[in-house]
């Protein structure tokens, strides 16, 4: 088996878990790593997609922050590639672009936030996904469950999948 692909109990919290957080905007990256390792978790930067797959083959990834307007390769390419790299691995999407979360839902993802990123939220969503059965993540990819989150910029913030209709 794949070792990117063996499921990991989750850990009681964020020491040791690696979030590997891929946006081109240097200050964003930069913003969310002083959080996140505030929090306790390990962090990796990549700034665009080439950088992205080098850094997921040279470190272990728990969770992926993923931008969607990336040079090169869209951040959608990237969550085909990673998820056909290792299905388990919890990804949350990050954007500018409104109207985002009927894609995401049909593709699996477990989380979309629209920038600006509610902080609380997203350490709240990296928490449960981390801690997530992986059978609930593989049932959301084949399109058996619905149950993703999502935080918009506007008045649906912190609003799931479900509930928007």
């Amino acid at each position: 088996m794949n070792p990117r692909m063996r499921s990991r109990a989750p850990l009681s919290n964020s020491m040791n878990q690696t979030v590997l957080i891929v946006d081109d905007d240097a200050p964003i990256r930069e913003s969310l790593r002083k959080v996140l390792q505030t929090e306790g978790y390990q962090v990796v930067l990549a700034a665009d997609g080439q950088g992205a797959l080098d850094r997921f083959q040279s470190e272990r990834v728990d969770l992926l922050l993923l931008d969607l307007n990336l040079p090169a390769k869209s951040g959608w390419d990237l969550f085909e590639r990673f998820t056909a790299i290792n299905p388990l691995l919890p990804i949350i999407i990050i954007t500018g672009r409104e109207d985002q979360h009927r894609v995401a839902r049909a593709a699996g993802v477990g989380a979309l936030m629209e920038k600006p990123l509610d902080v609380p939220w997203l350490l709240q969503t990296i928490k449960s996904l981390l801690s997530e059965p992986a059978g609930t993540r593989l049932e959301r990819l084949l399109g058996l469950e619905s149950d993703v989150r999502y935080a918009g910029s506007t008045s649906t913030r912190s609003t799931r999948y479900e509930d928007l209709g």
